[in-house]
Protein backbone atom coordinates (compact mmCIF):
# COMPACT_ATOMS: atom_id res chain seq x y z
CA UNK A 1 0.00 0.00 0.00
CA UNK A 2 1.48 3.47 -0.69
CA UNK A 3 0.79 6.51 1.51
CA UNK A 4 0.84 9.85 1.18
CA UNK A 5 0.64 12.99 3.42
CA UNK A 6 -2.74 14.63 3.97
CA UNK A 7 -1.95 18.18 3.13
CA UNK A 8 -1.19 20.10 5.56
CA UNK A 9 -3.00 18.29 8.13
CA UNK A 10 0.50 16.23 7.80
CA UNK A 11 -1.38 13.15 8.34
CA UNK A 12 0.08 9.80 6.75
CA UNK A 13 -2.69 8.16 5.04
CA UNK A 14 -3.34 4.80 2.45
CA UNK A 15 -3.52 6.68 -0.96
CA UNK A 16 -6.95 4.06 -0.72
CA UNK A 17 -9.49 5.11 2.00
CA UNK A 18 -12.22 3.16 2.81
CA UNK A 19 -15.46 4.84 1.89
CA UNK A 20 -18.24 4.43 4.08
CA UNK A 21 -21.56 4.53 1.98
CA UNK A 22 -22.35 0.80 1.02
CA UNK A 23 -21.94 -0.77 4.65
CA UNK A 24 -25.13 0.45 5.33
CA UNK A 25 -26.89 -2.50 3.90
CA UNK A 26 -24.69 -4.98 5.67
CA UNK A 27 -25.67 -6.07 8.88
CA UNK A 28 -23.34 -4.91 11.81
CA UNK A 29 -21.58 -8.02 11.84
CA UNK A 30 -20.75 -8.13 8.58
CA UNK A 31 -19.73 -4.71 8.59
CA UNK A 32 -17.33 -5.24 10.81
CA UNK A 33 -15.54 -7.72 9.24
CA UNK A 34 -15.37 -5.66 6.31
CA UNK A 35 -14.15 -2.64 7.82
CA UNK A 36 -11.10 -5.02 9.36
CA UNK A 37 -10.18 -6.18 6.60
CA UNK A 38 -9.94 -3.02 5.00
CA UNK A 39 -7.68 -2.72 7.71
CA UNK A 40 -5.54 -6.10 7.73
CA UNK A 41 -4.82 -4.80 4.18
CA UNK A 42 -3.07 -1.43 4.80
CA UNK A 43 -6.09 1.19 4.57
CA UNK A 44 -5.95 3.42 7.40
CA UNK A 45 -8.16 6.48 6.14
CA UNK A 46 -12.06 5.69 6.80
CA UNK A 47 -14.51 8.34 5.62
CA UNK A 48 -17.93 8.19 6.94
CA UNK A 49 -21.01 10.63 7.25
CA UNK A 50 -23.92 12.15 9.55
CA UNK A 51 -26.13 11.04 6.36
CA UNK A 52 -25.31 7.57 6.55
CA UNK A 53 -27.13 6.06 8.96
CA UNK A 54 -25.78 2.86 10.97
CA UNK A 55 -22.71 3.40 8.79
CA UNK A 56 -20.56 5.62 11.64
CA UNK A 57 -22.31 2.97 14.18
CA UNK A 58 -20.31 0.16 12.41
CA UNK A 59 -16.90 1.90 11.79
CA UNK A 60 -16.67 2.56 15.54
CA UNK A 61 -17.39 -1.04 16.53
CA UNK A 62 -14.95 -2.28 14.41
CA UNK A 63 -11.89 0.12 15.37
CA UNK A 64 -13.01 0.39 19.36
CA UNK A 65 -9.57 -1.63 20.27
CA UNK A 66 -7.64 0.28 16.92
CA UNK A 67 -8.57 3.66 17.26
CA UNK A 68 -4.82 4.86 17.33
CA UNK A 69 -4.37 2.61 13.56
CA UNK A 70 -7.10 4.60 12.18
CA UNK A 71 -7.14 8.42 10.51
CA UNK A 72 -10.87 8.90 10.74
CA UNK A 73 -12.93 11.09 8.79
CA UNK A 74 -16.82 11.88 8.96
CA UNK A 75 -18.65 14.97 7.43
CA UNK A 76 -22.00 16.63 9.11
CA UNK A 77 -24.23 19.10 6.66
CA UNK A 78 -24.84 21.93 9.16
CA UNK A 79 -23.12 25.08 8.30
CA UNK A 80 -23.93 27.03 11.27
CA UNK A 81 -21.81 26.82 14.82
CA UNK A 82 -25.27 25.25 16.68
CA UNK A 83 -25.58 22.99 14.12
CA UNK A 84 -22.24 21.86 13.19
CA UNK A 85 -21.09 21.48 17.08
CA UNK A 86 -24.03 18.74 17.20
CA UNK A 87 -22.89 17.22 14.01
CA UNK A 88 -19.34 16.39 15.47
CA UNK A 89 -21.01 15.47 18.84
CA UNK A 90 -23.70 12.93 17.15
CA UNK A 91 -20.66 11.45 15.41
CA UNK A 92 -18.15 10.94 18.13
CA UNK A 93 -21.07 9.19 20.09
CA UNK A 94 -21.97 7.40 17.18
CA UNK A 95 -18.46 6.28 16.43
CA UNK A 96 -18.09 5.92 20.46
CA UNK A 97 -14.51 7.81 20.26
CA UNK A 98 -13.01 10.72 22.10
CA UNK A 99 -11.81 12.42 18.94
CA UNK A 100 -12.31 12.44 15.04
CA UNK A 101 -9.22 13.22 12.90
CA UNK A 102 -10.93 15.30 10.25
CA UNK A 103 -14.37 16.44 10.33
CA UNK A 104 -15.56 18.16 6.90
CA UNK A 105 -18.85 20.01 6.10
CA UNK A 106 -20.79 17.61 3.87
CA UNK A 107 -22.16 18.69 -0.31
CA UNK A 108 -22.05 22.18 -0.02
CA UNK A 109 -24.32 23.41 -2.59
CA UNK A 110 -23.11 27.64 -3.46
CA UNK A 111 -21.14 30.03 -2.58
CA UNK A 112 -22.95 31.77 -0.04
CA UNK A 113 -22.99 28.64 2.14
CA UNK A 114 -18.91 28.93 2.05
CA UNK A 115 -19.64 33.08 3.25
CA UNK A 116 -21.79 31.09 5.94
CA UNK A 117 -19.63 28.49 7.24
CA UNK A 118 -16.36 30.88 7.76
CA UNK A 119 -18.34 33.52 8.62
CA UNK A 120 -19.80 34.91 12.10
CA UNK A 121 -21.86 32.07 13.79
CA UNK A 122 -21.03 29.48 10.84
CA UNK A 123 -19.37 25.96 11.24
CA UNK A 124 -15.82 27.07 11.05
CA UNK A 125 -15.76 28.66 14.44
CA UNK A 126 -17.58 26.14 16.03
CA UNK A 127 -14.64 23.50 14.92
CA UNK A 128 -12.08 26.08 15.95
CA UNK A 129 -13.55 25.30 19.47
CA UNK A 130 -14.19 21.98 19.44
CA UNK A 131 -10.08 21.65 18.18
CA UNK A 132 -9.15 23.16 21.30
CA UNK A 133 -10.71 20.46 23.22
CA UNK A 134 -9.27 17.89 21.11
CA UNK A 135 -12.71 16.73 19.70
CA UNK A 136 -11.68 17.10 16.00
CA UNK A 137 -8.30 17.51 14.55
CA UNK A 138 -8.62 18.81 11.50
CA UNK A 139 -11.37 20.86 8.64
CA UNK A 140 -12.01 20.36 5.41
CA UNK A 141 -15.27 20.62 2.81
CA UNK A 142 -17.18 18.68 0.42
CA UNK A 143 -18.89 19.53 -2.68
CA UNK A 144 -19.87 18.36 -6.07
CA UNK A 145 -19.68 21.84 -7.69
CA UNK A 146 -15.87 23.07 -8.60
CA UNK A 147 -16.46 26.68 -9.04
CA UNK A 148 -17.85 26.75 -5.43
CA UNK A 149 -14.86 24.71 -4.00
CA UNK A 150 -12.53 26.91 -5.96
CA UNK A 151 -14.37 30.14 -4.31
CA UNK A 152 -13.56 28.55 -1.38
CA UNK A 153 -10.12 28.01 -2.10
CA UNK A 154 -9.33 31.15 -3.37
CA UNK A 155 -11.09 32.82 -0.29
CA UNK A 156 -10.51 30.62 3.06
CA UNK A 157 -7.44 28.89 1.74
CA UNK A 158 -5.31 29.40 4.86
CA UNK A 159 -8.70 27.57 7.05
CA UNK A 160 -9.60 24.71 4.68
CA UNK A 161 -7.14 21.60 5.28
CA UNK A 162 -8.99 19.08 2.78
CA UNK A 163 -11.39 19.03 0.17
CA UNK A 164 -13.13 16.37 -1.18
CA UNK A 165 -14.35 16.65 -4.65
CA UNK A 166 -15.73 13.85 -7.14
CA UNK A 167 -12.83 12.79 -10.01
CA UNK A 168 -12.81 9.75 -12.02
CA UNK A 169 -12.38 8.88 -16.14
CA UNK A 170 -15.20 10.64 -16.89
CA UNK A 171 -15.25 13.17 -14.79
CA UNK A 172 -12.20 15.47 -14.58
CA UNK A 173 -13.27 18.57 -13.94
CA UNK A 174 -11.88 18.76 -11.05
CA UNK A 175 -8.06 18.74 -11.69
CA UNK A 176 -7.24 22.30 -12.26
CA UNK A 177 -8.87 22.73 -8.73
CA UNK A 178 -6.60 19.82 -7.33
CA UNK A 179 -3.73 21.78 -8.74
CA UNK A 180 -5.13 24.81 -7.02
CA UNK A 181 -5.65 22.84 -3.39
CA UNK A 182 -1.94 21.71 -3.94
CA UNK A 183 -0.76 25.25 -4.03
CA UNK A 184 -1.80 26.18 -0.50
CA UNK A 185 -1.06 22.24 1.04
CA UNK A 186 -4.52 21.40 1.03
CA UNK A 187 -5.26 17.35 1.03
CA UNK A 188 -7.42 16.36 -1.64
CA UNK A 189 -10.53 13.47 -1.28
CA UNK A 190 -11.28 11.68 -4.06
CA UNK A 191 -14.95 10.55 -4.26
CA UNK A 192 -17.06 8.42 -7.20
CA UNK A 193 -13.32 7.53 -8.59
CA UNK A 194 -16.05 4.30 -10.18
CA UNK A 195 -18.45 6.83 -11.51
CA UNK A 196 -21.02 5.33 -8.67
CA UNK A 197 -20.37 2.12 -10.22
CA UNK A 198 -20.48 2.87 -13.98
CA UNK A 199 -17.22 1.89 -14.69
CA UNK A 200 -16.49 -1.69 -14.70
CA UNK A 201 -13.02 -1.74 -15.22
CA UNK A 202 -11.50 -1.20 -11.71
CA UNK A 203 -7.87 -1.39 -12.20
CA UNK A 204 -7.44 1.15 -14.80
CA UNK A 205 -10.65 3.39 -13.43
CA UNK A 206 -8.34 3.47 -9.68
CA UNK A 207 -4.81 3.53 -11.35
CA UNK A 208 -6.29 6.84 -13.12
CA UNK A 209 -7.05 8.55 -9.79
CA UNK A 210 -4.36 7.61 -7.82
CA UNK A 211 -1.61 8.60 -10.82
CA UNK A 212 -2.82 11.87 -10.70
CA UNK A 213 -0.24 14.01 -8.47
CA UNK A 214 -2.20 15.95 -6.61
CA UNK A 215 -4.60 13.55 -5.45
CA UNK A 216 -3.52 12.37 -1.41
CA UNK A 217 -6.57 9.55 -1.61
CA UNK A 218 -9.29 7.94 -2.99
CA UNK A 219 -12.16 6.67 -1.37
CA UNK A 220 -14.33 4.31 -3.07
CA UNK A 221 -17.56 2.69 -1.62
CA UNK A 222 -16.53 -0.98 0.42
CA UNK A 223 -18.75 -3.34 1.13
CA UNK A 224 -17.49 -6.81 0.82
CA UNK A 225 -13.92 -8.36 1.11
CA UNK A 226 -13.87 -8.79 -2.90
CA UNK A 227 -14.35 -5.29 -3.51
CA UNK A 228 -11.57 -4.20 -1.21
CA UNK A 229 -8.97 -6.49 -3.00
CA UNK A 230 -10.18 -4.86 -6.30
CA UNK A 231 -9.88 -1.44 -5.35
CA UNK A 232 -5.89 -2.19 -3.45
CA UNK A 233 -4.64 -4.72 -6.38
CA UNK A 234 -3.39 -1.41 -8.37
CA UNK A 235 -0.19 -0.54 -9.57
CA UNK A 236 0.18 3.13 -9.62
CA UNK A 237 2.82 3.20 -13.04
CA UNK A 238 1.17 5.70 -15.56
CA UNK A 239 -1.31 4.85 -17.75
CA UNK A 240 -0.53 3.46 -20.99
CA UNK A 241 -1.71 4.80 -24.67
CA UNK A 242 -3.75 2.09 -25.34
CA UNK A 243 -5.08 2.43 -21.39
CA UNK A 244 -5.51 6.51 -22.15
CA UNK A 245 -7.54 5.25 -25.44
CA UNK A 246 -9.78 3.02 -23.49
CA UNK A 247 -10.71 6.04 -20.91
CA UNK A 248 -11.17 7.85 -23.98
CA UNK A 249 -13.48 5.41 -25.31
CA UNK A 250 -15.20 5.37 -21.66
CA UNK A 251 -16.24 9.12 -21.84
CA UNK A 252 -17.22 9.20 -25.18
CA UNK A 253 -20.14 5.96 -24.35
CA UNK A 254 -20.78 7.24 -20.82
CA UNK A 255 -21.12 11.09 -21.16
CA UNK A 256 -21.83 13.10 -18.45
CA UNK A 257 -25.65 12.80 -17.45
CA UNK A 258 -25.83 9.41 -15.24
CA UNK A 259 -26.49 8.51 -12.25
CA UNK A 260 -23.89 8.56 -9.56
CA UNK A 261 -25.97 6.11 -6.95
CA UNK A 262 -25.20 8.34 -4.34
CA UNK A 263 -28.33 8.36 -3.47
CA UNK A 264 -29.13 11.97 -2.37
CA UNK A 265 -32.16 12.16 -4.54
CA UNK A 266 -33.72 10.11 -1.54
CA UNK A 267 -36.34 9.71 -0.34
CA UNK A 268 -38.83 9.74 -3.18
CA UNK A 269 -41.88 10.78 -2.32
CA UNK A 270 -43.78 7.36 -3.62
CA UNK A 271 -41.01 5.34 -2.43
CA UNK A 272 -39.32 4.57 -5.78
CA UNK A 273 -35.99 3.38 -5.56
CA UNK A 274 -34.26 5.81 -8.22
CA UNK A 275 -30.51 4.81 -8.39
CA UNK A 276 -31.47 1.08 -8.52
CA UNK A 277 -33.66 1.59 -11.21
CA UNK A 278 -30.83 2.71 -13.35
CA UNK A 279 -28.56 0.26 -12.09
CA UNK A 280 -30.92 -2.47 -13.83
CA UNK A 281 -31.35 -0.14 -16.25
CA UNK A 282 -27.62 -0.35 -17.19
CA UNK A 283 -27.29 -4.03 -16.81
CA UNK A 284 -30.87 -4.03 -19.09
CA UNK A 285 -28.64 -2.12 -21.73
CA UNK A 286 -25.35 -2.59 -21.52
CA UNK A 287 -24.80 -6.14 -20.10
CA UNK A 288 -25.77 -9.92 -21.04
CA UNK A 289 -28.35 -9.87 -18.18
CA UNK A 290 -31.51 -8.71 -19.62
CA UNK A 291 -33.42 -11.01 -18.33
CA UNK A 292 -31.94 -10.95 -14.98
CA UNK A 293 -32.13 -6.85 -15.12
CA UNK A 294 -36.00 -7.46 -16.13
CA UNK A 295 -37.08 -9.93 -13.21
CA UNK A 296 -35.33 -7.85 -10.36
CA UNK A 297 -36.60 -4.80 -11.23
CA UNK A 298 -39.86 -5.82 -11.59
CA UNK A 299 -39.83 -7.37 -7.85
CA UNK A 300 -38.91 -3.50 -7.17
CA UNK A 301 -41.41 -2.56 -4.51
CA UNK A 302 -41.98 0.69 -6.25
CA UNK A 303 -40.99 0.70 -10.32
CA UNK A 304 -40.03 3.71 -12.18
CA UNK A 305 -43.59 4.47 -14.24
CA UNK A 306 -45.36 5.26 -10.78
CA UNK A 307 -43.17 8.62 -10.74
CA UNK A 308 -45.62 11.63 -10.37
CA UNK A 309 -43.03 13.87 -11.51
CA UNK A 310 -43.19 15.91 -7.91
CA UNK A 311 -39.34 17.08 -8.85
CA UNK A 312 -37.88 16.61 -5.30
CA UNK A 313 -35.83 13.85 -6.63
CA UNK A 314 -34.41 16.57 -9.05
CA UNK A 315 -34.19 19.70 -6.46
CA UNK A 316 -31.89 17.31 -4.18
CA UNK A 317 -29.37 15.75 -6.72
CA UNK A 318 -26.07 17.12 -6.70
CA UNK A 319 -25.25 16.48 -10.12
CA UNK A 320 -28.61 18.30 -11.23
CA UNK A 321 -29.69 15.43 -13.33
CA UNK A 322 -33.31 15.59 -15.06
CA UNK A 323 -34.66 12.78 -12.65
CA UNK A 324 -38.30 12.60 -13.76
CA UNK A 325 -36.75 12.38 -17.60
CA UNK A 326 -34.59 9.78 -16.85
CA UNK A 327 -37.07 7.59 -15.00
CA UNK A 328 -39.17 7.72 -17.82
CA UNK A 329 -36.65 6.41 -19.81
CA UNK A 330 -35.81 3.09 -17.59
CA UNK A 331 -40.05 2.77 -17.59
CA UNK A 332 -39.78 3.03 -21.58
CA UNK A 333 -36.71 0.76 -21.77
CA UNK A 334 -38.39 -1.87 -19.48
CA UNK A 335 -41.32 -1.71 -21.32
CA UNK A 336 -39.70 -2.32 -24.78
CA UNK A 337 -38.04 -5.39 -23.28
CA UNK A 338 -41.12 -6.82 -21.85
CA UNK A 339 -42.72 -6.29 -25.50
CA UNK A 340 -40.26 -7.85 -27.06
CA UNK A 341 -40.24 -11.16 -25.36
Amino acid sequence: MQYNILGKTNLKISVVGFGGIPIQRLNKEEAVKVVNYALEKGINFIDSARAYTVSESYIGQAIKNKRSQVVLASKGPRTDYQGFKKNIYESLAAFNTDYIDLYQVHNIKDKGTIDKIFGEGGAYSAFVEEKAKGTVKHFGLTCHKREVLQYAIDNFGNQIETIMFPYNIVETQGEELFANAKQKNIGVVVMKPLAGGNLTNINLAMRFCVTNPFVSVVIPGMASFEEIDGDINIATQPLTDKEKAECALTVEQLGNSFCRRCGYCAPCTVGIDIPTCFTFQNYLKNYSLSEWAYDRYNAMKVTAEKCIKCGECIKRCPYELDIIKKLEGVAKDFDNFNKSK
